[in-house]
């Protein structure tokens, strides 16, 4: 069992927390447009944690379902994560990953297992927390 989530600094009195939930591309394309709108509220406003659910890439998604993307699904889907981590990594915000049964490149099974990220840099891995899902989050 996985001890729960713990900052390594305590935060101040007041925390901000912000939570989204994707997909994160538009329905007619994975260019992912809404990530990098995500991304800048985040640079702008450095929560102290933010809270992702999935679909990063959506199995509803038309070129998904038509096989029309020209890179496997799970390329796509680490580049998806690696523009997250990357994108967020500034602001210094906590990462929670949470992943979803619309997962094209995940395990669809309930409870689902947490997201493997093998080559997650090592200077993220203190502030990245890849959950299952369903999963309690006790933020300090």
């Amino acid at each position: 069992q996985k001890k729960p989530f713990s900052p390594k600094t305590p935060f101040p009195e007041q925390r901000m927390v912000l939570v989204a939930c994707g997909p994160f591309t538009p329905s007619d394309s994975v260019a992912f447009e809404p990530l990098s709108d995500l991304l800048e509220v985040v640079a702008r406003d450095r929560p102290d944690i933010c809270v992702l659910f999935g679909p990063f890439l959506d199995a509803k998604h038309e070129q998904v379902e038509s096989c029309q993307l020209l890179s496997p699904f799970s390329d796509v889907f680490r580049l998806c994560l690696r523009t997250i981590i990357e994108g967020t990594r500034s602001a210094g915000s906590q990462l929670v990953l949470v992943p979803s049964l619309r997962d094209v490149s995940h395990d669809f099974v309930y409870p689902q297992p947490p997201f493997s990220f093998p080559d997650l840099p090592k200077e993220d891995r203190a502030r990245v927390l890849l959950v299952p899902e369903p999963c309690t989050l006790d933020i300090d």
